[in-house]
């Protein structure tokens, strides 16, 4: 297992439409490690294949309620609600920016064994989803953003100062 480079903000990949992942391989299975991996080291609680120069539909998530999300050919086939926070991205480092995102989500996607299921999520669980699934089509969190991206060190200073 490996920390891979992730790649930011004005690298042409992370505009690419990733690919169907057809079959699992060991390479691919190496690869969802590595993203794990990679995630962590970073900090994340998400991260998509384009963010690590790989142009295959793949999601790794982890937000802290004691599972690992593998989604391979993730589809979003229901939304409701929604709801506003701020939000960043590991490919923008040092920015945030509020965005509104569907409070609730079902994503049919396939796992590490290519067996296919559905998984429900609320708040972040769904916003990760969100998030995630538009790497996979080319997108970032900054075309929704509401106002200004804001930066991280400049918030944090402000925060302080109260």
């Amino acid at each position: 297992m490996a920390i891979r480079q992730i790649r930011t903000i004005g690298d042409e990949i992370l505009t690419k439409e990733c690919k169907p992942v057809r079959e699992m391989t060991s390479r691919i299975r190496e690869l969802i490690d590595d993203m794990f991996d990679t995630m962590y080291e970073a900090n994340g609680v998400g991260l998509a294949g384009p963010q690590v120069g790989v142009l295959r539909q793949i999601v790794t998530i982890d937000i802290d309620d004691g599972n690992q999300y593998v989604l391979i050919n993730p589809e979003i086939i229901e939304e409701s609600g929604s709801q506003t926070a701020l939000e960043g991205c590991l490919s923008v480092p040092g920015k945030n920016g509020m965005v509104t995102r569907p409070n609730h989500v079902i994503v049919r996607a396939y796992d590490e064994n290519m067996e296919q299921f559905e998984l429900e999520g609320e708040e972040l669980l769904a916003r990760a989803i969100c998030h995630e699934c538009a790497h996979l089509h080319g997108h970032l969190y900054v075309e929704l953003v509401e106002g200004e991206l804001r930066d991280v060190n400049a918030e944090a200073t402000e925060e302080a100062e109260e």
